[in-house]
């Protein structure tokens, strides 16, 4: 028997980003638990193939541009026609710079490109405000809902910029860059608006914020990363499956404009 407290077998979860690693784990998540999931992303992945593969009758995939209102509008549509309304929204689509950026993205923070500027937060930051504007205002009109933005640890902190010091030790001028940074920052206090704004009308919104997830890094990356981490390694990809859950069911119902914090302990150093 299920536990009730963590039910999602009721829910219609709409995934930005679903074609991405953790978009993938989030929505097999849910659906190995009964829910019936939309997947969003710019284009269908081999990844959301799987999935409607294996479950055909619950889950479904929509192009979907997250910062094109009127893209997010037909996603509405979407599924309403093939689910119902939505209960769960993961804002999860979000982009930053490469290891393998240009050099005018990942040097001096001086020389930064303003169009890199652009294309982050139109991303990480519009485009979880208009998916909120369009899937959190069907939410409260049907009185539930749980909406769950996607941050950072380096929306919390500063990015450790003494991690790339072994690429500039053989030569490369190389910062973490500012614009994810802050776009994960900014989504914090945009989740604590939507959590005051929509309280009373049954739809909570709250901040999962997460930290590095194994992903074939260079190794050298990997070795500075992980010491900088008390637990001494990156998150693997479905170990923030668990907090989604919590974060959508009952089991958190009394929660609201909160962060979950799942880092490995890198903000409490």
């Amino acid at each position: 028997m299920s536990d009730l407290l963590f039910a999602v077998d009721g829910d219609v979860v709409v995934i930005t980003g679903v074609s991405g690693q953790l978009g993938h784990q989030y929505a097999q998540a849910f659906l190995q638990r009964g829910a019936r999931v939309l997947g969003l992303d710019l284009k269908q992945s081999s990844s959301s193939d799987e999935l409607a593969s294996r479950h055909p009758d619950r889950f479904s995939f929509c192009e979907c541009n997250v910062t094109q209102i009127d893209s997010l509008r037909d996603a509405l549509a979407t599924v309403r026609r093939v689910f119902g309304e939505p209960t769960v929204l993961i804002n999860n689509a979000a982009i930053d710079s490469p290891p393998d950026a240009p050099l005018a993205e990942t040097g001096p923070f001086e020389d930064y490109p303003d169009d890199s500027w652009d294309r982050v937060m139109d991303v990480n930051v519009k485009g979880v405000y208009l998916a909120c504007k369009v899937f959190g205002a069907a939410m409260a009109a049907n009185k539930r809902g749980s909406i769950i933005n996607i941050s950072s640890i380096y929306g919390v902190v500063s990015p450790d910029q003494s991690i790339y010091e072994y690429r500039r030790q053989r030569g490369e001028i190389f910062y973490k860059p500012v614009a994810y940074a802050v776009s994960k920052s900014a989504v914090l206090n945009l989740t604590r608006y939507l959590a005051t704004y929509w309280a009373r009308t049954g739809v909570r919104v709250n901040t999962l914020v997460l930290a590095g997830v194994e992903n074939g890094q260079d190794p050298e990356f990997l070795k500075a990363y992980c010491a900088r981490m008390p637990l001494g390694r990156m998150a693997d990809q479905d170990e923030y499956n668990g907090a989604v859950i919590f974060l959508a069911s009952t089991a958190s119902s009394y929660m609201n404009g909160a962060q979950l914090v799942i880092d490995g302990g890198w903000t409490a150093n």
